[in-house]
């Protein structure tokens, strides 16, 4: 979790932009595509699709949690959550596409309803992660982006919004890998000279620089790594996303 107070309606923006970026690309495709599988491991772009749509509602719930007060879980249950995905995976592509409109606009209303004095609520996430309700937004643009690169359509990381890139970046160094034993100690260091320092705490850090779309797939999964320079080391390897 951080403390940093987001900007709330530039994130809500963000969202809404990257989702009609997703929901544009998704549209691209037919009923035949949806099952094919996706760059995620044993996903199809279906299971996909109902992971962004109740993802959203999943983080509805936080977001009404927060503005209530009245504590409710993201998922009922984590094989609740996975039996939904595998449910509506094989929907047809116009089902699917009502879904994700309709969720992301739940979505839409249930930030916009959330006053600004509740804005640094707590609440707990799935895995018993706490975080700021209105860092929520960015949890959901994080899911939207990443997830449009696991769609497989030529949505790259070379194309992510270079805001959202250094944005990611931050997060993953400060809150998601920083002190983490399992990681070693690393210095991400970017082209144009932004540094994070994240990993294991107490030893020199091993340097890894290169350009910011090609860290975040390191660090996400998302990418091999092959363009990033670790100085004659061999890149450890990352705990999953």
């Amino acid at each position: 979790m951080t403390d940093t107070a987001p900007d709330f309606a530039h994130d809500l923006a963000a969202v809404q932009e990257a989702t009609g970026r997703f929901l544009d690309s998704v549209g691209t495709l037919d009923d035949a595509a949806i099952g094919e599988p996706s760059l995620l491991p044993d996903w199809t772009r279906g299971h996909l699709l109902a992971h962004i749509a109740r993802n959203a509602d999943a983080l509805v719930n936080l977001l009404n949690s927060a503005r209530t007060g009245v504590p409710t879980p993201m998922y009922t249950s984590a094989t609740a959550r996975d039996a939904d995905i595998e449910r509506d995976a094989g929907r047809s592509l116009s089902a699917h596409l009502d879904d994700l409109r309709e969720s992301a606009g739940r979505f839409d209303a249930a930030a916009r309803a959330l006053p600004p004095e509740r804005r640094d609520y707590r609440v707990e996430m799935r895995n018993g992660v706490i975080e700021r309700a209105d860092r929520l937004l960015l949890r959901r643009l994080g899911e939207v982006e990443l997830h449009h690169v696991d769609l497989g359509v030529g949505y790259t990381l070379v194309r992510l919004p270079a805001a959202f890139v250094g944005a990611q970046l931050n997060f993953l160094a400060t809150v998601k890998f920083a002190g983490r034993a399992d990681l070693p100690a690393l210095e991400l260091r970017t082209d144009d000279g932004r540094r994070w320092r994240t990993g294991a705490e107490g030893s020199a850090p091993l340097v890894v620089s290169g350009p910011a779309p090609a860290l975040l797939g390191w660090l996400t999964g998302r990418g091999d790594g092959r363009t990033l320079d670790s100085h004659g080391a061999a890149l450890p390897a990352v705990p999953p996303f």
